[in-house]
This record gives C-alpha cells, sequence and structure tokens, in this order.
C-alpha cells in the first residue's frame, strides 16, 4: 500500500506543479478559443492541461518502475508499456485538438488505433465471466472488437461530461478510487497477480486528477481540454480491460471453491459491458442519451450542444458548484455500491444504504434553491454563502436599501430629495486683461 500511495504522491504532485507552466504556455500558444454557445464560462480559459497530466502519468509510471515490489508488473507483464504507447497517442492527438481542431471522425479513428497498439501489447480481453455458465475464452476477433469498443466509449463518456469546472477531473477520480479498492481487493486479498497492473493504472489515475483539480474547481484558471479528457478516459478503460479480462478466473475458484460463486462474486464489477460502465455510470449515460438526442434531430452524434445532463442542472436553478457536488454525489453513490455488492451481495443493510442515500440525492435533485446553514461553530471554516449572521445581514442590507429608494422618490433635475444634490453649474474662471 505504502508504494502505491507514493506512486499516487508522484503522480499528484507532477501534474500539479506542471499545471501552472502548462497554462502560462497554453496562454502565449493561443490556445484559448473563444466563448462559444454553449460554454458556461464567460472569459476565455486556456486549454492543454492535459500536457501537465500526461506529465503526471509519465512520472507515476517511471517511479513505480524502480519501486521493490510494484516494479514485479514491468518484469511480469507488458500492460504499463501497451498503456504509455495508446496513451501518447490519445495525448499527441488531443495537444492538436485544443490548438487547431481535429475533425470529429479522425478522433474516431485515431481513438480506435490507439486502442489497437494497446492490444497488440498484450492489454486485451481474453474472456468473460458469463454467469451459469462460467468464464468463456474470446476469439483474437472478439477480443480486439471488444477491448476497441471498450476503449473508445469511455474515452467519450469522459470527454462528453467534460462540460463544468472540475467535472471530469472528480467524477474519473472517484471512479478511480472505487476501482482501485477492488483491484487491491483482488491482488492482496486474493493473491491475483494479474490485479496488480490495474491497481497501479488506478493509483496513478487518482493521482493526476487530484493533481489537476485545484486548477480546475470553479472558477478554472485552466481546461484540461480533449488532451486531457480523453487521457484519463483512456487510463481509465485501460485498468478495466485488465482486471476484466487480464485475471483468470480458476485462480478464484481455488479459493472460493464453486465457479458458480467466482462468477457470480466477479459479475457485479468484473463484466466489461458492467465494470466501466457502473464506475461512471453518468458519463456513460449523458453518453447515450447525447447520442439519441442529436440523432434524433438529425444532427450529427458529435455535434456539441447544450442538452447534456450538466447543462440540464444549471437550468433547473442549481448553481455551478452545486451542479458539480451533485454529479459527484450519483456518480459516487453508483460506483461504492458496485464495489460493495462485489464484496457482499446478499447484505440486505447495502441495499437499504443505497435506498437512503439515492433519496437524499433526489431531495438535493429536486430542490435548487435550498441553501443549508451551517451551525454557528462551524461558520469560521464554510463559505460565506453558508453562514447565518451573513446571510441576515446582508439580507438587512438589502431591505434597508429597497426601503431608501421607496422613501426618496427622485426629485425634479434627475436629483434625489436627500442625500443626492443637483448638479451645479459650471464656474467660468474669469479672463485676466492687462
Amino acid at each position: 500500500m505504502r508504494e502505491y500511495l507514493l506512486t499516487l504522491f508522484v503522480s499528484a504532485a507532477v501534474t500539479y506543479l506542471l499545471t501552472g507552466p502548462v497554462r502560462k504556455f497554453a496562454i502565449a500558444a493561443g490556445a484559448m478559443p473563444p466563448i462559444r454557445a454553449r460554454d458556461v464560462h464567460r472569459e476565455p480559459t486556456p486549454r492543454l492541461g492535459g500536457i501537465a497530466m500526461f506529465g503526471g502519468l509519465c512520472a507515476g509510471l517511471l517511479v513505480a518502475a524502480h519501486l521493490n515490489n510494484i516494479s514485479d508488473v514491468y518484469k511480469l507483464s507488458n500492460e504499463p508499456r501497451a498503456l504509455l504507447s495508446g496513451a501518447g497517442l490519445i495525448w499527441l492527438l488531443g495537444v492538436l485538438d485544443d490548438k487547431w481542431g481535429v475533425d470529429a471522425l479522425i478522433k474516431l479513428g485515431v481513438q480506435m488505433i490507439a486502442a489497437g497498439v494497446m492490444v497488440l501489447q498484450g492489454l486485451t480481453i481474453l474472456w468473460l465471466p458469463v454467469p451459469g455458465i462460467g468464464p468463456v475464452a474470446l476469439t483474437p476477433v472478439q477480443s480486439t472488437l471488444l477491448t476497441v469498443a471498450l476503449v473508445v466509449i469511455t474515452i467519450n463518456a469522459v470527454n462528453f461530461v467534460d462540460g463544468l469546472d472540475g467535472l471530469a477531473a472528480g467524477m474519473v477520480c472517484i471512479a478511480a478510487i472505487a476501482f482501485f479498492m477492488y483491484a487491491y481487493r483482488m491482488w492482496y486479498g486474493y493473491g491475483i497477480e494479474a490485479a496488480a497492473p490495474a491497481t497501479l493504472f488506478s493509483a496513478i489515475l487518482i493521482g493526476m486528477c487530484l493533481g489537476f483539480l485545484p486548477h480546475n474547481i470553479h472558477p478554472a484558471r485552466i481546461f484540461m481540454g480533449d488532451s486531457g479528457s480523453m487521457l484519463i478516459g483512456l487510463v481509465l478503460s485501460s485498468g478495466a480491460i485488465s482486471i476484466t479480462g487480464q485475471v483468470d478466473p480458476d485462480a478464484i475458484t481455488d479459493l472460493t471453491g464453486s465457479t458458480k460463486e467466482t462468477v457470480h462474486f466477479m459479475v457485479p464489477v468484473y463484466m466489461p459491458l458492467l465494470l466501466p460502465l457502473t464506475m461512471i455510470a453518468i458519463p456513460a449515460a449523458d453518453l447515450v442519451l447525447a447520442v439519441v438526442r442529436r440523432t434524433w434531430k438529425g444532427q450529427s452524434p458529435f455535434a456539441a450542444d447544450r442538452g447534456h445532463l450538466h447543462h440540464r442542472l444549471l437550468e433547473i436553478g442549481h448553481s455551478h458548484a452545486r451542479a458539480v457536488w451533485i454529479m459527484y454525489f450519483w456518480a459516487a453513490l453508483i460506483a461504492f455500491a458496485a464495489v460493495a455488492f462485489s464484496v457482499n451481495s446478499s447484505s440486505l443493510m447495502i441495499v437499504l444504504v443505497i435506498i437512503a442515500l439515492s433519496a437524499v440525492g433526489l431531495v438535493a435533485l429536486l430542490l435548487p434553491a435550498f441553501t443549508p446553514h451551517a451551525p454557528r461553530w462551524a461558520e469560521s471554516v464554510v463559505p460565506p454563502r453558508y453562514r447565518r449572521r451573513r446571510r441576515r445581514m446582508a439580507a438587512a442590507a438589502a431591505a434597508a436599501e429597497r426601503e431608501m429608494r421607496s422613501a426618496n422618490p427622485p426629485a425634479l433635475g434627475g436629483a434625489t430629495a436627500v442625500g443626492d444634490r443637483a448638479p451645479l453649474p459650471e464656474r467660468r474662471r474669469p479672463v485676466k486683461t492687462r
């Protein structure tokens, strides 16, 4: 655990320290597109934040290669090199798109090529655990198609949700934490060495997101752009592929004692079609709704609009920060619920907790004008909008100002009766004569 935490910290530190210089470089390079009709921000903001995140990825992989225990991943598997190869292609595509713009079909093609490069280096799905049947081996063609589809879907799901300050980085960070918990349990709890790469990828991804978030929270000083959103989407899908199609189910069967129990243990967060979709269910749902909505209108599925989930939260009255936190809440609820079910799928307590939290989320979703008040002992540490005293003083000042305006109507000549003076005529200075 200490080595994984060290890798996480290095990735976060490098990403955080690089983001400031990258912001200056983006401004100097002109990577600040004008405000578009669908944008939420009001001032041009530099992109290319993915450059710093790619630096954090490289730093994390480099440090992990020199640690005692994690370095065995590089000896027993080629997956870290496969991840770096695919990430490099996606990152380069994103940088070009952030600066000059790239056609949607070209981006889709490069995403498929990056996924294919990872497949050629061994990062692919080899089998599927099917309930009632057991593990089903895939042919090379099936394995390649399923892996490429999973990578492309995850990349575009993360890219589509990147519409508010800190939203994509925070949601992927939540998904990566859930990934890490599950993969670490598989690696150290069950002794499955094939789960070690996914654990490493998740730790590095958490560091990348945490290092970038301080610069990206509202109001954002820099955006990650496509160079960042596509990059973290690829890293997230790589962890899902590694822990889904590389771990031998027979190794778990030796511990559980039953193939049926093994399959049921693996299914909740283990099937490739469920694993990334449960961890990033909100971005995936946003992706599906966007494709259906745009196709129904006769538009391209890649055409940008203001119909995403975060845009709808703003339209019903939620503030920017509250919309982001609501998305965080639902992403965390679905991701950690999936992990909890993988631990104990027959627990009634888990179901009751999920139902209670879902009710809380629905109440927060349907009350956009509600502002909670912090207790008096916590007013010094919460934002000003949550302080009772501050809100009462602001309301009293506004009421006094309205009363003064109603009691003192404007006088003739544009001057008010009290407190304002009519403009005095300009006095001419006497002209001196000799």
